[in-house]
């Protein structure tokens, strides 16, 4: 297969263009030349600012292209009027944050999207949502979008879900929210990057939600996945969402996976239907490799470097000395009947 990712470098995109060679397909990769890898070293780049200019797509024809990183219409648009003439598949991979408004449980694909401030520009969900009607509109039988959830695994760039087996990692007492009963979803980058090469194999069209886990996970049952894979000497410290509130603890990015109940046009976003992506072969493996893996990258990086998500030393240290804290380890009450 011929395969042109567009990005190909930093997340999903590398672990993409790391399988498809694996699997001997011909690769190519478009970006701007910003990183360079040497496990691609054999790959053919082509190096371009695909806003401007695309000249370097002339005369090429591919199977799938994987559009892993345009998240403004103007720029698929460009693309596509390039690109639509000369391929099979185009692939967009755009985010559940098109839907907007979560206060509904259980989305699926059909559920309609709310644009997160009408009028306003600049919301990332609401321009991967104008992305998705480029695709639809340039592209109306020959395209693939994908919806992932929140990513976890090997070369996170966002640190949302690193944060969580590197704390454990570093031991001692744990700031951790007080709901363990919420469900919380999300899908190993690997995971999806072999389910997506599969469906480019295999000319699939369509829209497709893809989070996981397998089955239905709790935050207690992650953060016990957590502590028995890092194996760590450790206490978890459940804080009360109020203090969490009160000191204006950033929620998703500072405490990542933590939704406050307050906001009920979240409710379901992390309680996804995500049974069309399981229907065409979308496999999952077990969180503790998701978590171990996580970590053993996580460690390789350079410590001085600031990390883009989790409290600091400092903000976690003043959450634990907060009145009020229930400081008994433990799940907590178990989760009641929910999606599966």
């Amino acid at each position: 297969m011929r395969l042109l990712v567009i990005g190909g470098t930093v997340f999903l995109g590398r672990h993409i263009v790391m399988l498809a060679a694996a699997a001997n397909h011909q690769v190519t990769t478009l970006n701007r030349g910003t990183h360079e890898l040497e496990e691609q070293a054999h790959i053919e780049k082509l190096r371009a600012d695909r806003n401007s200019d695309l000249s370097i797509l002339s005369g090429r024809t591919f199977d799938a292209v994987i559009d892993t990183c345009a998240f403004h219409p103007e720029t698929v648009g460009y693309s596509l009027n390039v690109l639509r003439g000369f391929i099979g598949t185009y692939i967009f991979i755009s985010t559940v944050s098109v839907y907007g408004d979560f206060s509904a449980i259980a989305i699926s694909e059909d559920h309609p999207i709310t644009y997160t401030n009408p009028g306003e520009p600049g919301s990332y969900g609401s321009l991967k949502a104008d992305c998705e009607r480029v695709v639809t509109e340039l592209m109306p039988e020959r395209s693939l979008i994908i919806r992932p959830g929140l990513l976890a695994g090997p070369y996170d760039p966002t640190d949302r879900f690193t944060y969580w087996p590197a704390r454990f990692a570093r031991g001692g007492k744990i700031a951790v929210p007080d709901r363990f009963d919420r469900l919380v979803q999300f899908i190993d980058v690997r995971d999806l990057a072999a389910w997506v090469l599969r469906l480019a194999e295999a000319q699939a069209r369509g829209v497709y939600i893809a989070t996981g886990p397998e089955g239905r996970l709790s935050m207690g049952d992650f953060l016990d996945a957590c502590e028995q894979a890092v194996g760590n000497n450790c206490q978890v410290v459940r804080v009360e969402e109020a203090i969490l509130e009160k000191l204006e603890v950033k929620p998703w990015t500072e405490l990542p996976l933590w939704i406050p109940v307050a906001k009920q046009n979240l409710a379901g976003a992390m309680r996804l239907d995500r049974s069309k992506a399981v229907a065409a072969g979308l496999t999952y493996r077990p969180i503790k490799a998701t978590i171990t893996d996580t970590l053993k990258w996580d460690q390789t990086r350079d410590p001085s470097l600031p990390r883009l998500a989790g409290l600091s030393p400092d903000r976690e240290a003043k959450l634990l000395r907060q009145p009020k804290l229930d400081q008994k380890p433990g799940k907590g009450p178990l989760p009641g009947p929910g999606l599966r």
